[in-house]
């Protein structure tokens, strides 16, 4: 019979035994909506996955997921398809599915308007992130955006193969819908300034417009025609422009952007001639031979293993017959009559120097040329900073971002908020979501000067030792790879990933480890649940988590010692009364490669081992 119980729990140490949760910047706790899902609980995953997340839908395709990363599973063999499983769900109850609309009338209703109005600057994640919640608090927020589109990045960045316009819309317009009113086409700096927002009322401002300007690079050559810059490309091609581009093209960088680019130009269909005679009709023919053979090469300094883009990217990239060439930096780019021909490379010897900073060093002699017609550069961006003046008084960073506090993301001026690329640098999606949700919650308390306390009160369950189990041959279940695109069918804005279905989804899911479910040791002589030092559980257990050890051969350090000493109890078994120090023992256990299997709980023979589950009860923040 399991039973529960409510009390306080350490919040670093319930935050440490939910790594997935700790991990995603804004705490989502992925290991519940995964485990919902391995028991056809659908709905209640979709409901956890998005409690934090306005960009659910949007995540489930193209986040990093650090979750993952962090994921106790990939000490077993690999971590669980966190991110993929995030899509599953939302497929069926997300905005996609339109089955959450009925969510926003809920949510309406529980909005207690507070008649201030909120300015944020940016229709990106971070600032439709930070709209949404305060919205929801109750205040009038107006989004403003140089754009004529919505979305930022997120539609003007990332590829359509990767990320669906209409999802991207649709993510927004629930948002919208919350009652937050949208200005497009107005550029901070031209059409408005800080000091115009105030003096038309807003009482605070959000600063997200992200890091669109390409970062240069201080080469010969990068003036010639057929030189594009990474962030200008994807710009242009997402908003539906033509870009010329050579059927042989060198991308430089190593990031996602630069794989984004590649990806992107391998893709581009050529821009269509009109033949009026046979002998145009003979060229415009070549032309599109050329094109349909198109090689696009990918130069970076890292070496293949330092490469900072996701290894999916990578991969896929190869899939596509993107040409790799690591360890090469660009020494300058060649042309002819003002046009590119081509790149000369150096060989690059490492990249970062012994204290870790960036620091090129490169092989004297070793110059090589690469022939290309266009040359296009993605390494990195840096934010356009040019809408702020000096009676702002927002002062800069050393790295050309708006300086912030990075707790509260206040800028230098009061009642002025700045975060996601424009204070950090580029990020990825769920950083730049997190700064929403951070900019939000300072905002309410800098208009309302009272901000709700988290309730760090936890639920514990304990299950009955021999009803509790896992999935059969959990353990077992290899990683599901996610179902992807035939290469030959990759084309133009084709979706490259075509996500799990419901028999993979939950053959993934049951591989959870369940890590808010832990073995406790609750030896309690008067009750007869004593450990008698039988070491069965150390024999039964499949991973060998347990070690029993003398007490005398451990040694600790002195905050340690303290907090042993203060706490024996709860540590040291084995020892009677009469008994020496030196009888006395301690259970060690690695939780890093638990599999949460129950078995030594089984084998006790004093039933002094039992299964508990951690649920907090209330908004608990791991930050």
């Amino acid at each position: 019979m399991e039973n529960n119980i409510r009390k306080a729990v350490n919040v670093d140490w319930l935050g440490e035994n939910f790594p997935c949760a700790q991990a995603c910047p804004i705490n989502t706790e992925a290991g519940r909506y995964v485990n919902l899902i391995a028991q056809g609980k659908y709905e209640e995953a979709y409901t956890i996955a998005r409690r934090p997340n306005p960009f659910a839908s949007i995540c489930g395709r193209i986040c990093n997921a650090p979750c993952e990363d962090a994921c106790r599973r990939k000490e077993l063999d690999a971590p669980v398809s966190i991110r993929a499983l995030k899509r599953f769900v939302c497929e069926r109850y997300g905005v996609e599915s339109l089955m959450d609309i009925h969510k926003i009338g809920t949510a309406l209703k529980q909005i207690k308007q507070k008649n201030k109005m909120v300015a944020v600057i940016g229709a990106g994640p971070a600032g439709f992130t930070a709209a949404h919640d305060l919205t929801l608090m109750g205040y009038q927020v107006i989004v403003f955006d140089a754009q004529e589109v919505t979305g930022g990045m997120l539609r003007l960045g990332i590829p359509e193969y990767r990320l669906p316009r209409n999802l991207v819309q649709m993510e927004i317009n629930a948002i919208l819908n919350l009652g937050v009113t949208l200005k497009l086409g107005k550029r901070l700096g031209v059409d408005f300034t800080l000091s115009d927002l105030k003096d038309n009322g807003y009482e605070a401002v959000f600063i997200a417009t992200g890091a669109t300007r390409s970062r240069d690079l201080m080469i010969e050559g990068v003036d010639l025609d057929g030189v594009l810059k990474g962030i200008d490309f994807l710009l242009n091609v997402n908003l539906g422009y033509n870009v010329h581009l050579d059927d042989r093209i060198i991308v430089i960088g190593g990031g996602n952007v630069a794989f984004d680019v590649a990806r992107t130009a391998i893709r581009q269909e050529p821009i269509q001639e009109v033949a009026t005679n046979i002998t145009e009709a003979l060229d415009v023919a070549r032309t599109a031979v050329r094109f349909g053979a198109r090689e696009v090469h990918l130069v970076c300094l890292e070496s293949l293993a330092e490469m900072p883009a996701t290894e999916v990217e990578i991969n896929e990239a190869l899939e596509e017959n993107i040409q790799l060439h690591p360890s090469l930096g660009p020494n300058r780019i060649i042309g002819k009559n003002g046009q590119v021909i081509g790149l000369e490379t150096v060989d690059c010897l490492s990249v970062f120097d012994e204290n870790g900073r960036f620091n090129p060093k490169y092989a004297e002699g070793s110059e090589k040329f690469m022939e290309a017609g266009s040359v296009i550069m993605a390494i990195g961006q840096v934010p356009n900073l040019d809408f702020l003046q000096p009676s702002d008084d927002i002062e800069i960073s050393p790295g050309n971002t708006i300086k912030v506090d990075k707790e509260t993301l206040a800028t230098t001026a009061p009642g002025i908020y700045a975060g996601g690329d424009v204070a950090f640098g580029p990020r990825i999606a769920i950083e730049a979501i997190a700064d929403g949700k951070r900019a939000a919650t300072s905002i309410d308390l800098y208009l309302s000067g009272y901000q709700e306390k988290a309730n760090d009160t936890v639920q514990i369950t304990v299950h009955d030792t021999f009803s509790y189990t896992q999935y059969e041959e959990f353990e077992k279940i290899p990683r599901q790879p996610v179902p992807a695109l035939e290469i030959d069918r990759r084309i133009g804005i084709a979706q490259v990933e075509s996500g799990f279905d419901e028999e993979l989804a939950m053959r993934e899911a049951k591989r959870c480890l369940r890590c808010w479910i832990n073995t406790e040791f609750n030896g309690k002589p008067e009750m007869g649940t004593e450990c008698i030092l039988c070491g069965g559980c150390v024999d039964v257990c499949p991973e060998d988590c347990f070690e029993l050890v003398r007490f005398d051969r451990l040694s600790f350090s002195d905050e340690s010692l303290e907090y042993f000493s203060e706490n024996e109890s709860e540590f040291v078994i084995g020892r009677t009364a009469d008994s020496p120090q030196k009888y006395g023992a301690v259970m060690l256990k690695d939780e890093t490669i638990c599999i949460r299997c129950g078995l030594c709980a089984k084998r006790c023979p004093t039933g002094c081992i039992t299964m508990e589950g951690f649920d907090t009860i209330g908004d608990v923040s791991y930050v």
